[in-house]
């Protein structure tokens, strides 16, 4: 057992000194097959700067029982394998003040935000059962593969909970990032509330990823994955797997994925957001038993969607059950031409039930509510069938659309219309 000093290089298994140790340079761990026991140590830096462990190039490490707090980085581990974090407390690391900026989620990592944990080409590694709250980020992966992420608590961020970009084929499960949001004053009297703060980011060609049984609730999103950044570069997140989720409560988007190919959404919760789900210019979506309710503008938005499933859900007392539109925007048709219009939907054996309308579909619009300068092709080939539509102010209704068809729908009670 040693009392850690700054600088401390660990090349051997070490149990630390239990106490409080200020450390600006923090330690290193520089070698393989080694396991750090904190043993409770609270290592502390100095104005928010530098790293509290370094990790670099080295396989099977293990990190426990760690305590880091005010560096820009609790723990930093760059191209390691089959490294273990597990039962530290990490905390106060940088953060942009409060009520300043709306975020950039492109940072690269060399420019990235502070964070309790930070991951770059790390891969067959896990992270559990750590502390990660009231920072701006609880864990950054940058080009990661084969992650375990379980049970870690990472609410009152003011970034991300959870970050990933260009991080593939890994399993985040159990954990919680509530509360993860941020203001950007407008001017004195108005602003944005969540600033791109979510409790999962999901960016940059992040595929192939699990997400079961999160919370990501009163977050500025839940969940949030982009496949186009500013400067037009495609780089979808596909085929990733949300399932048993909860992300209720944003003042923006429960579940947001744009650009993508072939997520599938199920037994989610997704409640009193603005948006429940938000998946624009999009494609080969499925979304299959999830609770979509008391969503302001809409249980599940969609702008030039394309071969979506959506079935076995139920939408309740939104403003709009869904709402499908098509509009035509320059800059998006040569990324992704077949997102020309809405199209190629099925929506089957789902309730719809007290929303003020229950399915619109409609041609040229913005947002799905306000008409928008003609191109898009028409929205075509909405399959509607087996579905339950009761006790809506409306209950289909079609503007503009070409091949619909609406099949075996029990219709019942719906106020002004059952279709128009």
């Amino acid at each position: 057992m040693i009392a850690p000093v700054d600088g401390l290089v660990i090349t051997s298994d070490t149990v630390l000194q239990p106490g409080i140790y200020s450390l600006p340079a923090g330690i290193t761990i520089a070698t393989d097959n080694v396991t750090l026991d904190g043993n409770g140590a609270l290592l502390i830096g100095s104005r928010r700067a530098g790293r509290g462990l370094t990790i670099a190039g080295c396989k099977n490490v293990t990190v426990k029982n760690l305590r880091l707090q005010e560096y820009q980085h609790g723990i930093h581990a760059r191209q390691c394998q089959k490294l273990t974090i597990s039962q530290c407390q990490i905390t106060s690391t940088a953060e942009v003040p409060a009520n300043t900026v709306f975020l950039d989620i492109w940072l690269e990592a060399d420019a990235s935000y502070g964070a309790g944990i930070l991951l770059e080409e790390v891969s067959d590694s896990r992270i559990v059962n750590n502390d990660l709250q009231h920072q701006m980020n609880g864990l950054l992966t940058y080009n990661c593969s084969r992650l375990t992420v379980q049970r870690n608590v990472a609410n009152y961020c003011s970034g991300f909970g959870f970050h990933l970009y260009g991080t593939c084929d890994s399993t985040f499960e159990d954990n919680y990032a509530d509360f993860c949001c941020r203001y950007q004053p407008h001017t004195p009297r108005t602003g944005h509330m969540g600033a791109d703060s979510a409790g999962f980011l999901i960016v940059a060609g992040s595929c192939r990823n699990v997400f079961r049984r999160n919370f990501a609730r009163m977050g500025g999103d839940g969940f949030f994955a982009a496949g186009l950044n500013p400067r037009y570069q495609f780089r979808p997140c596909d085929d990733n797997l949300f399932e048993a989720n909860d992300a209720s409560l944003s003042p923006n988007i429960g579940f947001e994925a744009t650009f993508c190919r072939g997520n599938i959404f199920r037994d989610n919760l997704a409640n009193g957001c603005n948006y429940g789900f938000w998946l624009g210019f999009s494609r080969q979506n499925v979304l299959e038993n999830n609770q979509i309710g008391h969503n302001r503008q809409a249980g599940l938005a969609v702008e030039n969607g394309v071969g979506f499933t959506v079935r076995d859900n139920t939408f309740e007392s939104n403003a709009h059950g869904i709402l499908l539109w098509s509009k035509r925007v320059p800059q998006f048709d040569a990324i992704v031409p077949e997102n020309d219009t809405s199209r190629d939907w099925l929506i089957e054996r789902n309730t719809f039930q007290r929303n003020d309308k229950a399915i619109r579909i409609a041609a040229d619009q913005d947002h799905g509510i306000k008409p928008h300068a003609k191109g898009a092709p028409l929205p075509r080939d909405h399959a509607i069938r087996d579905n339950t539509i009761r006790d809506n102010r409306v209950g289909i209704e079609l503007l503009g659309c070409e091949k619909s068809l609406l099949e075996k729908n029990l219709f019942n009670a719906n106020v002004e219309a059952d279709t128009r």
